[in-house]
């Protein structure tokens, strides 16, 4: 059996047609998307003003579980849309994945706390769920840390909940 999650992908974008056209390319390759949130102003850092000076966050969940073995897969067709937007990138796309206990992403840039998987992507826990709220941990990203994204994630958490008592029942 897979270890079974659910898939959040985080985008920084620019404006809603940006946003709508990263929305396409991901549910051409990853099917429908169940959950969003959007229009959040990211204030956080400079270091994606090469895409705009003025940039904006959502997160998508998708419908269905996953195996959590797939988020090298994930990032590398994450990235592969970034370079799809253009010479330079106009998005910033993010995968991860969600289960009762925590909040993994997945990256491109290596660091002590990032755990090598394979192809040159790496995993972090970011977040975890304890005492009935999302905690962060010392390296944890500043906007993920100021708990903005709470609600949304602990909707996903709900929704991987009763995907897998379903699950387990139908086993």
């Amino acid at each position: 059996m897979s270890y079974l999650v659910k898939l959040i992908i985080g985008v920084l974008y620019p404006d809603e047609e940006w946003l709508d056209w990263t929305k396409c390319n991901l549910e051409k390759k990853l099917g429908k998307v169940e959950r969003t949130i959007k229009g959040i102003p990211f204030t956080y850092t400079d270091y994606y003003k090469d895409i705009s000076p003025n940039l904006f966050k959502a997160f998508f969940s998708f419908v269905g579980l996953r195996s959590a073995e797939k988020l090298a897969d994930w990032k590398i067709l994450t990235c592969d849309i970034e370079a799809m937007s253009g010479e330079s990138r106009r998005i910033n796309i993010d995968p991860g994945y969600l289960n009762g206990a925590r909040l993994v992403l997945a990256s491109t840039k290596d660091h002590a706390h990032r755990i090598y998987l394979r192809d040159g992507i790496f995993a972090e826990v970011t977040l975890r769920y304890k005492g009935k709220k999302w905690v962060p941990f010392d390296y944890t990203f500043p906007d993920f840390r100021s708990g903005l994204y709470d609600g949304f994630l602990s909707i996903v958490r709900a929704d991987w909940l009763k995907e897998m008592k379903a699950y387990k029942e139908d086993e």
